[in-house]
């Protein structure tokens, strides 16, 4: 019993220890981590706990601060002794020794079913080891998901076929069907796992360009293992595509092109063009990547009802806190105006806080300077709005 303060002392010294990247979650980067795996020798967040404690047989999980460290539960002295001599930059180099780069890590405000296969793969299935096999990039794929309806709330099961020489997904109502129901260009695809949205752990919007509008498609499967590899595989294939339309470009800057998620979602009211129709509520997301606003009537709208390119502050694009005089909201007050070359879009936030975090998004896009990926659409895509 006496033994139990040195040893949650000297558990916490190694959490601080420099050099050892304790401070932060082995797994998916959480900032102070507090439980510790004294099987591999790593200190990992609460979530990322959760899903050690379903393989005991390779992992054994406690808390550094609240459960006891003595004899009576595991042999101290040597489980400190391990955990001293491994630490979480070690770990990580022996089994994330050879992970793809098209290959999601998650990070730690991802949702679970990306966590819980991101572990799975390093430390049961042993998949990025130096002494493994020789990871191949998916190629196609093939394999049936769940779709939500394009006009109703109903999902039914859809064939998928990814042909990533080709560059294509393609989808199927018919399970022995020749004519695909649509053909997706992997150039304008992205992937998101959108889980409380679709309202499933494993549910992934997939969205892509059609007729100059945004392309929703709403999937899941039942399993983790499936819908993740699904999304690691349209990756792969994004890659593969951006390696060829960008040969001069290094790798590493093509990667964080290959998915993305929305800076920020979330509803807000709008006005019309001229300002004085009434404000409708409406749902907003945010993409970084492409400098994009789009709006929803709903969530989970297959297409958007407006979008709106967002240039940098050179090119006369702006946001202010508040809205223009004389203009007051319908139910909500906290207000900002978007200022673009052709208008002003007047919104309103639910509160004072949501007010904020948008503006806060939008500034860090105005103020983010246009890269070559995304400068291939400003052109088409600038101030674009359908209401």
């Amino acid at each position: 019993m006496g033994d139990r303060e040195p040893n949650k002392k000297r558990l916490l010294e190694l959490l601080r220890a420099p050099d050892t990247g304790n401070a932060y979650c082995a797994d998916c980067g959480a900032a102070d981590p507090d439980w510790a795996s004294y099987k591999l020798g790593i200190f990992i967040c609460l979530n990322c706990c959760g899903v050690h404690r379903n393989f005991p047989d390779i992992s054994r999980v406690k808390s550094v601060r609240l459960d006891f460290w003595d004899d009576s539960i595991v042999e101290v002295a040597v489980v400190l002794q391990f955990m001293t001599h491994n630490g979480n930059l070690r770990v990580k180099a022996k089994f994330e020794a050879r992970v793809p780069a098209f290959y999601y890590i998650p990070q730690a405000n991802d949702c679970l079913v990306l966590k819980e296969q991101w572990i799975r793969a390093k430390y049961e299935r042993r998949e990025f080891m130096a002494d493994g096999e020789t990871i191949l990039l998916p190629g196609n794929r093939e394999g049936f998901l769940w779709k939500r309806g394009r006009d109703n709330s109903q999902f039914l099961r859809r064939r998928f076929v990814l042909l990533a020489r080709e560059g294509l997904l393609k989808y199927y109502t018919k399970e022995g069907g020749k004519n695909p129901k649509a053909v997706i260009s992997i150039k304008d695809l992205n992937a998101t796992f959108q889980t409380e949205k679709i309202g499933h752990p494993h549910g992934l919007q997939i969205t892509y360009r059609r007729d100059g509008h945004i392309r929703n498609l709403f999937v899941y499967h039942e399993s983790g293992k499936e819908i993740v590899d699904w999304f690691n595989a349209l990756r792969a294939a994004r890659l593969q595509y951006l390696k060829l339309a960008f040969p001069e470009l290094p790798e590493s800057e093509l990667v964080p092109f290959l998915t993305r998620n929305y800076l920020k979602q979330g509803f807000m009211e709008k006005t019309g063009p001229k300002q004085r129709e009434p404000f409708k509520k409406r749902w907003f997301a945010l993409d970084c990547h492409e400098r994009r606003l789009l709006y929803y009537k709903n969530p989970l709208d297959a297409f958007e009802q407006g979008q709106v390119f967002l240039g940098n502050k050179e090119q006369g694009y702006e946001v202010y806190e508040d809205l223009p005089k004389g203009i007051r909201g319908n139910r909500w007050k906290a207000g900002l105006t978007i200022v673009t070359p052709e208008r002003r879009y007047v919104l309103t936030c639910p509160n004072e806080k949501e007010q904020q975090e948008w503006l806060e998004s939008l500034r860090g896009v105005l103020s983010s300077p246009l890269t070559l990926l995304n400068r291939l659409t400003a052109s088409t895509e600038s101030g674009r709005s359908s209401r």
